[in-house]
């Protein structure tokens, strides 16, 4: 298969000890360092000396569960978890290059707190910060908060009109939540901090910025109390699965995670984001395929290793993303196969771990370099450094830089 014209993005989806729920029990698992630092800075560290794009890092505001709409009784499956944001900013200073993206749930949250956070991890990380923001549709979810009452869903009513109602509502408010971080990350312009110990000027109060937004859900004045992140605009990612989540892609995120079959399927979802970022007069950048992956020197210990797992975990594994299982060089192909479809990018999902991820760094990676498909090293200085610039994002103009209205400017 010749080189592609474009270099992959490659990224990692770390949860717990991997996606697999019998992954925990493997032999080189570490289940009593699940919720420690050096468990987590461990792996952001493989993934760097992989020279991967970015790690992003899953969150709830429930317990895990094998059942979509609510609780299970399970014993036998990892449950608990820290939270992703506060291991994104740990990890950051032993890592220098590597994006980090954790998951951040926008359905029972307040925009102006995460705009602080993930500001503050893009400060921490020297501009590799990202987010993935997230809905929450359970109804027990909801009733850790007690600010709303979502009614109980199951597959079965997901058809019904007033579901489609809700699930679209949350996907309109992440939108706005969206809108909001964006505006308040922007409520600095750049250069407001003066900072001249001779006059005694801290900061030039016209530069900063009210963004006085009034939605539906949201009703926010701003200024926001951290300046603008060294990246303008950290990136902000979500997962689609179907057309209401494919158009908060198009409408609000810089990345993009979808779930294709298969090549034919991945260029069927990459049409429709693209169609819906035109009615959304905007393009995102980039658009990732989820793959979860068991990765081994040959197909048959690939195969052999997801079938023990099974069996621990007494069911066939499943998952919203294309499965596979088998090589190094087998993925490779499939990845350089399925990037003719318009994608840019892949999120890996590893199995178990660190297996799995040490697979990716180790084995798959300089497989693609070998074809000419993916980087050498990491930019060393410069704009290129920053998530952005490893993604080829530009950094945003503040839009209430110079030429935005006076009105907007904080007296």
């Amino acid at each position: 298969m010749p080189a592609p014209t474009n270099p992959l993005h490659l990224a990692v989806a770390l949860d717990g000890a991997g996606w697999h729920p019998a992954a925990w029990r493997e032999p080189d698992a570490q289940p009593g360092r699940l919720l420690t630092a050096a468990y987590w800075a461990g792996l952001a560290q493989q993934a760097e000396r992989g020279l991967l794009d970015f790690i992003t890092i899953e969150d709830g505001l429930d317990l895990q569960s094998d059942d979509r709409f609510g609780r299970d009784d399970r014993t036998d499956r990892v449950r608990g978890r820290l939270d992703a944001v506060l291991i994104a900013a740990r990890v950051a200073p032993v890592t220098r290059h590597i994006g980090l993206v954790p998951t951040a749930v926008v359905t029972h949250t307040e925009p102006f707190h995460l705009s602080k956070a993930i500001a503050t991890l893009d400060y921490v990380s020297g501009g590799r910060a990202g987010v993935r923001v997230q809905v929450a549709g359970r109804s027990d979810t909801a009733a850790h908060f007690g600010r709303r009452e979502i009614p109980p869903l199951s597959l079965e009513r997901l058809a019904e009109p007033e579901a489609q109602r809700l699930v679209a509502g949350q996907f309109d408010e992440a939108a706005d939540y969206v809108e909001v971080l964006r505006r308040l990350w922007d409520s600095w312009e750049d250069d407001a901090e003066i900072r001249d110990v001779a006059t005694g000027r801290f900061i030039d109060r016209d530069k900063l910025h009210y963004i006085d937004f009034e939605g539906r859900w949201f009703s926010v004045r701003g200024p926001s109390i951290t300046p603008r992140p060294p990246q303008g605009q950290p990136a902000v990612a979500a997962l689609g699965h179907a057309g209401v989540p494919y158009r908060l892609i198009a409408r609000a995120a810089d990345i993009g995670f979808i779930t294709p079959r298969d090549r034919a399927h991945a260029a069927q979802i990459v049409a429709e984001i693209r169609g819906a970022e035109a009615a959304a007069e905007r393009k995102v950048a980039h658009l990732f395929a989820d793959v979860v992956v068991f990765l081994d020197d040959s197909a048959d210990a690939a195969r052999a290793r997801r079938q023990r797992l099974d069996e621990r975990a007494g069911a066939a594994y499943t998952s919203d993303a294309h499965i596979f299982a088998g090589t190094p060089a087998e993925l490779a192909d499939l990845l350089l196969d399925w990037q003719e479809a318009g994608l840019t990018g892949f999120r890996l999902r590893p199995a178990a771990l660190p297996h799995d991820l040490a697979q990716v760094t180790e084995e798959l990676v300089p497989e693609l370099r070998r074809r000419g498909a993916f980087r050498d090293a990491y930019p060393e200085a410069g704009w290129p450094a920053t998530l952005r610039g490893l993604l080829g994002l530009p950094r945003p103009e503040n839009r209430y830089g110079p030429s935005a209205a006076s009105k907007h400017s904080v007296a």
